[in-house]
């Protein structure tokens, strides 16, 4: 589904990734782990087309199709779905019109008929249980005045309701409790199936306590200096990340 060969970006001018390689097939849910300052966001961003991040060699195929020339808005289309670790507000536009917005935007991109008002607060209402969320939440302008854990819940929606082939979770569980990260957990469980990838990007192992990814890979100084099963992601909380340091 997604495969990355020898990906090397700059921003500005500073070397961040130096030749990342990773496969995720269709099914499958991959970790990312590192400290602060090692490439996990410059990752995610590149794959999801973000401005000012410069590929300097390598490439990056989505179903087997590079997807390098393509503007972020093509790739959310295509399926590639991402979370961040501080969710944008949007003061003035309520859930209900942007997650409308969003939802039939993808189905005429998929030659689907899009949902008229009524039925798309059926389908949302949905999404929303999956989510623990209260209906009160579409009337809000999208995440303002949410706490921490209401914007990734929201979020969560966001994927839910998206039906993304691919999602790259960013820091999802960045100043969540336990009980946040429970639902965001639940969620992600729930979405999780044979035909679509996850690449969840994290500091810690708590969230990974909850959810069971396939393969936990490491990175340094933006290289995957390491990589192994769900066992790596406790061998690390317990040893820290200095021993795996060049």
């Amino acid at each position: 589904m997604l495969e990355i060969k020898n990906l090397h970006v700059e921003v500005e001018n500073k070397k961040i990734l130096s030749g990342i390689n990773l496969l995720i097939n269709a099914g499958e849910m991959h970790a990312i782990m590192g400290l602060n300052g090692s490439g996990k966001s410059t990752l995610s961003n590149t794959i999801t087309g973000r401005e000012n991040y410069n590929v300097t060699k390598g490439d990056i195929l989505y179903k087997n199709e590079s997807i390098l020339d393509w503007a972020p808005e093509k790739r959310a289309l295509a399926g590639i779905f991402m979370s961040f670790q501080y969710p944008t507000v949007i003061p003035g536009v309520n859930n209900t019109y942007f997650l409308r917005a969003a939802v039939n935007a993808k189905r005429k991109h998929n030659n689907q008929k899009e949902y008229d008002a009524a039925n798309f607060l059926k389908y949302i209402k949905t999404k929303l249980a999956e989510v623990d969320m209260d209906t009160k939440y579409l009337k809000r302008s999208v995440n303002e005045g949410f706490s921490g854990g209401e914007k990734k819940r929201n979020e969560m929606l966001q994927l839910l309701s998206l039906e993304p082939d691919l999602a790259i979770m960013d820091e999802t569980d960045s100043g969540l409790d336990i009980d946040a990260i429970k639902v965001i957990s639940n969620g992600i469980n729930k979405y999780k199936n044979k035909e679509r990838g996850f690449l969840v990007i994290t500091h810690y192992q708590r969230l990974l306590k909850y959810i069971k990814p396939d393969i936990v890979h490491v990175l340094i100084d933006g290289q995957i200096v390491k990589s192994g099963g769900k066992d790596l992601a406790i061998e690390l909380e317990e040893k820290g990340y200095g021993w795996l340091e060049k």
